[in-house]
């Protein structure tokens, strides 16, 4: 491999000649060979986002000379694209503030802009990653802004579209399944009936809930640190900047950003991100119950519920023939089980920071990156490969629900609970059938339980029945 040289305020070091970024990045490549986890395309194109707002505002506020803001803005445009993800190779575990990943952006911006116009690779003449590119910047407000940019945009654009999807199917199910009666069950033992549309409303009902809390945790996150510079004050920016650079980043995002009322806690916490971490966590934990519910409803098929059928995707087992396995359920739990675990991960990078500045923005990053994204792609896997193939079995159904003690429940009203109970328990000891014990005990006749034990009329309050 060829190298050239670069310098930094540390001195010379090689760095690969087919790659834009410098002496910073290199140095990080060196002392940080810790696993591989890396940056997300979300978070670049974020950085790619800042770096071109900043660089316009400084242009228009006539602090960079024009040519250059050109050349930058054309590079920043290639790092929103993707064109660069290959320069950009450091792994999440460094400097808790982030400091080598924005040198990283300021480094491969600033010459792939002197490319541009002509200039040599690593000679920091006529575009300084540091001068120019990192202008009325640092790191310890860029790397939350860029944290809030590729979060929001993430989940405005991937996750609640994924969900409301999910949504919508869900309704549908319950509207197309509302008139099957089905066996309720509670503590996992048999409790009175409801239809099946109405148990895939309560599934609808959460992920409804679960997108207005999502969205309600987002407004936090539109306000940006950009602004604040090292502490909070803003120091080598100047008046305005930060309410310019704002709006610049809302322009090309079509998202309404707005510099945060206060840099000193938009700097010294991440407590926005937290609040959105907890609130992927309380939709993890409906679609968790949800894949759950679905799993056991499908069970069997013939030694387990049994009750819907769900679409058989690909062979469940490499030793039993015809064994068919809930796969979609177990993906979406398994991802709902790491969100959970990436939301301890930031709630306690959130509370880690010092004075005037959070030393955890890498972790955070990932990991809620990686948590949006799971969500999305499992979520969509799931709608697309298992709600909408799922088909009641009405026999299993109607089988279930019949043999029910349950039903007895209806019968309160009518001779007690007591009695009721003596019933129930009656069936249960002698294997025989609700209205069998009923009449032998003495409390209705037959035609009188047929009329008083109707499943169908179970599902909704008494008042709506006489109405």
């Amino acid at each position: 491999m060829a190298f050239r040289i670069e310098k930094d305020s540390m001195g010379e070091l090689q760095v690969p000649s087919n790659k834009y970024y410098g002496a910073q990045t290199q140095r990080s490549l060196n002392n940080f060979k810790i696993n591989n986890e890396r940056f997300p395309r979300e978070l670049i194109r974020a950085y790619g986002i800042l770096k071109k707002s900043a660089a316009m505002v400084n242009s228009s506020a006539g602090k960079l000379e024009s040519n250059l803001c050109k050349a930058i803005c054309s590079a920043a445009d290639e790092v929103i694209s993707g064109e660069l993800d290959a320069h950009f190779p450091l792994v999440v575990w460094q400097t808790g503030s982030g400091t080598q990943t924005n040198m990283n952006f300021n480094e491969v911006i600033a010459n792939r802009a002197i490319e541009i116009l002509g200039g040599e690779l690593g000679s920091k003449d006529p575009v300084h990653p540091n001068d120019h590119v990192n202008m009325c910047q640092s790191t310890n407000d860029t790397f939350p802004t860029a944290i809030n940019i590729s979060a929001v945009e993430s989940i405005v654009h991937q996750l609640i579209p994924e969900l409301r999807n999910l949504n919508r199917e869900l309704n549908n199910k319950s509207e197309k399944f509302n008139s099957i009666v089905k066996l309720g069950r509670t503590h996992l033992q048999d409790a009175t009936p409801l239809s099946l549309g109405q148990e895939f409303s309560g599934y609808a009902s959460a992920i409804e809930n679960g997108i207005r809390k999502i969205e309600s945790a987002i407004d936090h996150c539109y306000e940006l640190a950009m602004g604040g510079t090292a502490v909070g004050t803003g120091i080598n920016s100047y008046e305005g900047f930060a309410q310019l650079v704002a709006s610049e980043i809302a322009n090309i995002t079509n998202l309404p950003f707005i510099t945060a009322k206060n840099k000193f806690e938009a700097l010294a916490g991440q407590d926005c991100i937290v609040n959105l971490s907890a609130a992927l966590k309380v939709v993890s934990g409906s679609l968790f119950k949800i894949a759950n519910d679905i799993r056991w409803l499908s069970s069997g098929p013939r030694s387990g519920i049994g009750e819907i059928i769900l679409p058989a995707n690909e062979p469940g087992s490499s030793i039993m023939p015809g064994k068919v396995n809930p796969t979609q359920c177990e993906a979406l739990t398994m991802v709902c089980t790491q969100v959970m675990g990436n939301d301890t991960t930031i709630a306690i990078a959130g509370a880690s920071g010092n004075f005037e500045l959070n030393v955890y923005r890498p972790v955070i990053a990932y990991n809620i990156i990686q948590s949006i994204r799971l969500l999305s792609d499992a979520t969509n896997s799931f709608t697309e490969n298992c709600v909408k193939g799922i088909e009641p079995n009405e026999d299993r159904i109607n089988s279930n629900l019949y043999n029910s003690l349950m039903l007895v429940t209806a019968l309160n009203p009518h001779i007690g609970y007591d009695k009721a109970a003596e019933v129930a328990k009656k069936a249960y000891k002698e294997n025989s059938s609700l209205k069998d014990a009923i009449v032998e005990l003495g409390y209705l006749s037959a035609d009188d339980f047929d009329r008083l034990v109707n499943p169908v009329d179970m599902i909704k309050p008494a008042k709506s029945r006489e109405n």
